[in-house]
């Protein structure tokens, strides 16, 4: 298996095709328009916490981590002092990480692995911080 090399910049392939200026320039009105309406709403969270729910929901299916929606607001609004499953509860946290993220990189207009960490410890609950190959702390530890 040969490993995948990333090329040096700039690429020596041609990156602004006509089909990439003609789609470049769907995607700007499409975004201005998206941009007129979300301006309409009066409270943009509503859109920004559906999407992030549906984001949720649909990413931790990939993992076989099931629910439904009717769980999810349930498990939101806490209705009857109601107890959510292990699934509502993970996309939960999958959905709160999301909007973290969201407002980290709105607010510093940059994502730092230090955003990065606070996401990935909003989603586990936990501090952890990223993965090391085993072995490599010795090698940093002592180099």
């Amino acid at each position: 298996m040969k490993n995948y090399q990333i090329p040096k910049l700039p690429l020596s392939i041609e990156l602004e095709t006509k089909e990439i200026l003609k789609q470049l320039c769907s995607a700007h009105r499409q975004l201005a328009e998206l941009k007129g309406i979300v301006q309409s709403i009066p409270n943009e969270a509503i859109l920004i916490n559906t999407l992030a729910l549906q984001e949720a929901k649909d990413s931790s299916e990939v993992e076989n981590i099931v629910t439904t929606h009717d769980d999810l607001f349930k498990t939101e609004l806490n209705v009857n002092e109601y107890i959510a499953s292990a699934a509502a509860k993970e996309v939960m946290n999958y959905r709160q990480a999301i909007q973290v993220g969201f407002q980290l990189v709105r607010e510093d207009k940059l994502l730092t692995n230090n955003i990065i960490k606070q996401i990935q410890s909003t989603l586990v609950e936990n501090k952890a911080g990223f993965r090391t190959i085993p072995g490599t702390e010795l090698k940093n530890q002592s180099g």
